[in-house]
């Protein structure tokens, strides 16, 4: 989800998103899983490089739920980022099932 090229595309960004995805995005707002694929395309140039991450870090919560931590810096742009991915029904795909950005100070 963090590279251009597949936020350009959001039938491919689709599969990542669980269908009962939600999002609470840097500045606060609230986002749905069709807010966010619809909103995709218009969020940045795939021409731009992808965000630098940074101290990524995964922690198995329970069977079929991984939370991911980790920080994106893109520009002058940093930010704290965590997400929970829920393994789909199928036992074989993971889905983004919730994801926070945090504008964080540099360190």
């Amino acid at each position: 989800m963090l590279t251009p090229k597949l936020r350009a595309t959001p039938a491919e960004a689709a599969r990542l998103l669980d269908p009962e995805f939600t999002e609470i995005g840097a500045s606060g707002t609230l986002w749905t899983r069709e807010a966010v694929l619809a909103a995709l395309p218009t969020f940045e140039d795939a021409d731009d490089p992808a965000a630098e991450v940074l101290e990524m870090t995964g922690t198995l919560l329970a069977p079929g739920w991984v939370q991911l931590r980790f920080v994106t810096v893109r520009g002058e742009r940093r930010a704290r980022r965590t997400s929970l991915w829920r393994l789909a029904e199928d036992g074989e795909h993971w889905r983004m099932y919730f994801h926070q950005g945090t504008p964080a100070a540099d360190d």
